[in-house]
């Protein structure tokens, strides 16, 4: 997989002490903070949209509920049987 440049602005003296603590490699701080913060939004996302399917799932449990003296087959049956 290839990759892209991005920048961002910091402040001047946040610059000048990153300038100044030479033997750390920001580049790759950066990309593990954003792969970090990707990650967590992406687990984030995940929960949300798994308590979404269950709510959802409880809804249709809700919504298929038996109805006494009903019969679904007899039903289509007399549908059918109109047309």
């Amino acid at each position: 997989m290839g990759s892209v440049v991005v920048s961002f602005r910091i402040d001047e003296k946040l610059k000048h002490k990153m300038d100044q603590l030479k033997h750390i490699n920001w580049s790759e701080i950066v990309r593990k903070a954003i792969a970090e913060t990707v990650a967590e939004e992406e687990a984030r996302k995940t929960r949300k949209d798994l308590r979404r399917i269950k709510l959802a799932a409880l809804m249709c449990q809700e919504l298929t509920r038996r109805i006494q003296g009903w019969n679904s087959t007899e039903e289509i049956r007399r549908w059918r049987e109109k047309r």
